[in-house]
């Protein structure tokens, strides 16, 4: 059985087109957040933009609701053209029982078979507090992250802390998108700059992607025979 928990990240102006894909398709777990986006102000002031907001829209599909959510986005949304957003699956290991799996799944031909765990992107998660993700943001970018997403959230264990931050304060979340290679770098120059005992006090993990469309990649060597020829 293969399932994946996938995460999109869209304008808002496409988030209704995507849910409408999404209902044909008899997705029934459907989770749905506001973000924006990580341009810098350097970008937006060059540019005249503004902050870009973000539909996160995050749902549990089989390998084949998968390729025909990722099909109809491609065609409805364009999703595969790198500035339309990005739609990323993370495999899922295991489901608590039955029920769950029926309530998530409902609708959809599960079929056989097992995710693929081989992966060149990684989904980095940061939780911040509120406020510091711009800081995040220039140390990722620094060891060459592109960009990211950043969502509201709040802790839910109240007076406690766990190195010096407070679970319970308004946080910020980011989704940083990133090649498998260069993971743990930005990892590392996030927690070396705004980690725990910082005023940010962040701290990250990440996740394996086993497919991403809108994520403009660039094959270096290929490039250059290119321009050697």
């Amino acid at each position: 059985m293969e399932l994946y928990y996938t995460i999109a990240i869209l304008d808002r102006n496409k988030a209704d087109e995507y849910l409408k894909i999404c209902s044909e398709l008899q997705l029934s777990a459907i989770l749905g957040n506001l973000g924006f986006g990580t341009a810098t102000l350097e970008h937006l002031l060059l540019y005249d933009l503004q902050k870009t907001e973000k539909a996160v829209i995050n749902t549990v599909v089989s390998k084949d609701s998968l390729e025909n959510l990722l099909r109809l986005s491609k065609i409805r949304l364009m999703i595969d053209v790198p500035g339309n957003g990005i739609i990323v699956s993370i495999p899922i290991k295991s489901v608590s029982g039955g029920k769950a799996l029926s309530y998530i799944t409902e609708g959809q031909n599960l079929g056989g078979g097992k995710p693929d765990m081989n992966f060149n992107n990684e989904m980095i998660i940061v939780i911040l507090n509120e406020g510091y993700s711009d800081a995040i943001m220039d140390a990722a970018r620094s060891v060459g992250a592109t960009g990211g997403t950043v969502l509201h959230a709040k802790g839910t264990i109240k007076n406690e802390k766990f190195h010096g931050v407070s679970l319970a304060d308004e946080k910020d979340m980011i989704y940083i998108l990133a090649k498998s290679e260069k993971k743990s770098e930005i990892m590392q120059a996030i927690t070396k700059n705004c980690g725990t005992g910082t005023e940010a006090g962040a701290i990250c993990f990440s996740l394996p992607v086993s497919e991403v469309v809108g994520l403009r990649s660039f094959d270096v060597s290929a490039e250059a025979e290119g321009e050697e020829k």
